[in-house]
C-alpha cells in the first residue's frame, strides 16, 4: 500500500504530525509512506527511517508574490507523483487540500467542514473525518490516521512513544558540559505575544545554575538572544543552526525551555525534558504533557480558533515556577 501524507508547515505542526509514522509502521511495515512538505522544512523529515520519500513544494513563493500562476505550477507538479492508494491531508487548509486532490490517488481524505482549519478545504476530499478543531492537535493527527488506516491503537499509547526525530548531524561546535546540566532556551516564536520576556529568561538563567544555550532563527531572534546574554553573560548564543543541527542540540540537552514553537516541541518529540510556556495559545491543545514534558499556562482564556495576538499574558508566568519545575525535571 502506498500513501502520501500532506503536512506542509510549520515546524511545530509537522513535529506534532510525525508521531503518526511509528504507529503506521507498527501496524504494517509494508505500508510505503511519502510526505509532502514545504521546501523550508524538508530537512526535518529527510532522515526519518519510516518515510520512503520526502516531496517538497514551494507555495510560499506564490503567496509572497500573490501569484496564482506560480501556485498552479506547484499543483501541476503533483500530477507527476504517485499514484497512491491514499492521500491524507493533515493540514486542513484550502491550499493543502488542492495539492492533495491534484495527486493521483484512489482516495483523498481530510477533515470535514466543521473540523478543518479552513472549512472549504473539505470539498476537495473524497472522504472526510470529523473531530472538532478545538481538540488537541496531536489527538487530531492520531485519530485522523487511525480512521484512515483502521489502526488498532488507542490514543493513550502516545504516552509510550519512541523518539521520532532523526538527524545526519553528528557534531556541533558547542561547549556541552559533562558537569552541569545543559539547558536550551528558546526566546523566539512566530509572533511577539508568544514570546517569554528576555528579562525573565535572564532571571531564570541567573537563578538556576546550568550550562545554557540560546537558539535563534532570524535577525530579530538573534537580537533577543543578545539582550538575554547582556543580562546573563554566562549564556552561550549558538550560531544559526540548521533544522538538523537543532535536532542534534536538543537531543544532547538535559532540558528545553521555550514558548509554543517548533524547537520547544522537539523536546517532546525526542523524549527530552521540556517546559513549554503558553500565553496567547492554548496549552491543552498544542502539546501532550508527560512525566518529562511539562507546560505552564497563563491565566488567559484562549480561543484556539481566533488567537488574540495582543494577548501578552505569557509575561505573567512566574520565573520561580519555571525554576521549580526545572529542578524537578533535572534532579
Amino acid at each position: 500500500m502506498r500513501i502520501a501524507i500532506v503536512k506542509l508547515s510549520a515546524l511545530g505542526d509537522i513535529v506534532h504530525a510525525m508521531i503518526v509514522l511509528q504507529f503506521i509502521k507498527k501496524y504494517n511495515q509494508e505500508i510505503e509512506v511519502d510526505w509532502l512538505v514545504e521546501e523550508d522544512y524538508k530537512d526535518l523529515l529527510e532522515s526519518h527511517p519510516d518515510i520512503n520519500k520526502v516531496l517538497a513544494v514551494n507555495t510560499k513563493e506564490a503567496k509572497k508574490k500573490k501569484s496564482l500562476y506560480l501556485f498552479y505550477k506547484e499543483l501541476r507538479k503533483m500530477r507527476k507523483i504517485g499514484p497512491y492508494d491514499l492521500v491524507i491531508d493533515m493540514q486542513g487548509l484550502i491550499k493543502s487540500a488542492l495539492i492533495s486532490r491534484f495527486i493521483p490517488s484512489k482516495l483523498t481524505l481530510g477533515f470535514d467542514r466543521s473540523s478543518a482549519r479552513e472549512g472549504l478545504a473539505s470539498i476537495f476530499y473524497n472522504k472526510t473525518f470529523k473531530l472538532t478543531y478545538d481538540k488537541n492537535v496531536i489527538e487530531r493527527n492520531f485519530e485522523l490516521i487511525k480512521f484512515a488506516l483502521d489502526l488498532p491503537f488507542k490514543l493513550e499509547e502516545i504516552s509510550y512513544k519512541l523518539p521520532f526525530l532523526y538527524t545526519r548531524q553528528k557534531h556541533l561546535n558547542l561547549s556541552l558540559s559533562n558537569i552541569k546540566k545543559n539547558i536550551v532556551l528558546i526566546p523566539g516564536a512566530s509572533f511577539s505575544s508568544k514570546r517569554y520576556p528576555v528579562e525573565s529568561f535572564a532571571k531564570l538563567a541567573n537563578l538556576l545554575d546550568a550550562n545554557y544555550f540560546i537558539v535563534w532563527g532570524n535577525d530579530e531572534e538573534r537580537l533577543l538572544a543578545e539582550k538575554i546574554k547582556n543580562l546573563a553573560p554566562h549564556i552561550n548564543i549558538c550560531e544559526k543552526l540548521s533544522i538538523e543541527g537543532l535536532i542534534y542540540l536538543v537531543s544532547q540537552s538535559n532540558l528545553v525551555i521555550g514558548p509554543d514553537t517548533g524547537p520547544t516541541h522537539m523536546g517532546w518529540a525526542l523524549n527530552i525534558p521540556s517546559i513549554t510556556l503558553f500565553g496567547s495559545t492554548p496549552g491543552y491543545r498544542n502539546t501532550v504533557v508527560t512525566a518529562n514534558n511539562k507546560i505552564i499556562e497563563s491565566k488567559s482564556n484562549v480561543n484556539p480558533s481566533r488567537i488574540n495576538k495582543n494577548d501578552y499574558s505569557i509575561s505573567d508566568i512566574s520565573v520561580d515556577e519555571i525554576v521549580k519545575i526545572a529542578k524537578s525535571l533535572l534532579y
